[in-house]
């Protein structure tokens, strides 16, 4: 018997939500101007800041990730102004279609992918471009599985320009450290759908006060995006726009999750989840992308077999048939590697249950495997742990 409605979701987004997330989206809608709605968006926010490392206010909008990406852009930079975009794959290129969309004046520094950003990398790039206003990095590059080092660039950026630093950190904050205040990050931006165990629909960004001031200032016009407008009504503790009341009823639970666990220990999970999968996969002989200084515990990618043997699009093909879905490769990557998502409502036996159906699908795509040594691999490691 298939039971149709049962499945296992191991994208890098969106995420599985828990039980209690769902049922808590399932209470009677209310009026977003009421005091229920006051007190709701109050609390949310407040939970927000230790999830950003900040003692500043995150702001909460209804809308995607990339919105919030938008708006990162389009506050933080006025008309003529130049901006150095660092690019680790496709979502580090989003963010350089963005700038380039507004008509501002774009520098790329263009990674290879698979790899992260070094400080030396990005030194070169602030020095070749001096007049730059914004440095954009992705946090965690989704469609590699690689965590850019956001303390050691933040602190390149201040000590060699005058630059706000702008982080995308949509498929990683809630699952990794964020220490914004503390590395003088002046944007972070993240989304529902990843970590913090949501449908989408909604995303966040934490202003610093050095990057609020460059905002009073900007002069690009905007409306629904318009960050200022955000921060006065959460003054009064509403949003200026109708807000998503049931996701944000989702949003005060998952929080309470997320304390309830502890965010170190949550940090600490995801990367055991990160070991486990990594090790699992290596022990199957398959090829990791990222390496292990660069890999992210929210997301890993693993290359196919190419022409040579194996297509990473055939295994997924039987993944879903065992009802187990993973991601493909972006851009040119697409059918060459496959991606395995874990963060936010994912545990140990998730990892176990993805390795040991990624061994049947193998087999059955013709790829000559030892059946059980990922899922040995990644026990070990689990034990070892506890």
């Amino acid at each position: 018997m298939t039971f149709s409605e049962k499945f296992h979701l191991r994208i890098p987004g969106p995420t599985p939500i828990p039980s209690r997330v769902q049922q808590a989206m399932n209470q009677p809608i209310f009026g977003h101007r009421s005091q229920e709605a006051t007190q709701l968006i109050q609390e949310c926010s407040q939970k927000l800041k230790p999830i950003f490392g900040t003692g500043q206010d995150p702001l909460i909008l209804t809308s995607s990730g990339t919105s919030a990406l938008e708006a990162a852009v389009i506050n933080t930079l006025s008309p003529g102004d130049e901006a150095l975009v660092i690019v680790t794959g496709s979502f580090g290129d989003r963010f350089a279609k963005i700038v380039e969309r507004y008509e501002f004046t774009l520098h790329r520094l263009d990674i290879e992918w698979g790899k992260s950003c070094s400080p030396e990398q990005l030194r070169i790039a602030l020095q070749q471009h001096p007049k730059t206003k914004a440095v954009f990095v992705t946090y965690c590059e989704t469609s590699t599985g690689v965590l850019n080092p956001i303390e050691e660039l933040s602190k390149v950026v201040h000590t060699h320009s005058e630059a706000l630093f702008v982080v995308d950190g949509v498929s990683c904050i809630g699952a990794v450290p964020c220490q914004m205040d503390d590395w003088g990050l002046d944007v972070v931006v993240t989304g529902s759908q990843k970590a913090l165990m949501l449908p989408p629909g909604l995303s966040f960004i934490a202003v610093s006060r050095r990057a609020w001031r460059q905002i009073e200032q900007n002069q690009m016009p905007s409306f629904y995006l318009n960050l200022l407008q955000y921060r006065n009504s959460l003054s009064q503790s509403t949003t200026p726009y109708t807000p998503a009341i049931s996701l944000l009823l989702g949003l005060k639970e998952a929080l309470c999750m997320l304390e309830e666990e502890g965010l170190e220990q949550v940090f600490q999970r995801h990367e055991l989840l990160m070991s486990m999968c990594r090790t699992g996969v290596q022990s199957m002989g398959l090829t990791l992308m990222a390496s292990k200084q660069d890999a992210s515990p929210t997301v890993t990618s693993i290359y196919g077999g190419g022409a040579e043997a194996w297509s990473s699009e055939d295994v997924r093909k039987h993944l879903k048939q065992l009802r187990v879905l993973v991601a493909g490769g972006q851009q040119h990557l697409k059918g060459q590697i496959f991606r395995i998502g874990h963060m936010g409502y994912c545990d140990s036996l998730d990892i176990l249950t993805a390795l040991s159906a990624l061994e049947i699908a193998l087999t059955q795509a013709g790829v000559p495997i030892s059946l059980g040594s990922g899922v040995k691999a990644a026990q070990e490691v689990y034990l070892h742990h506890v």
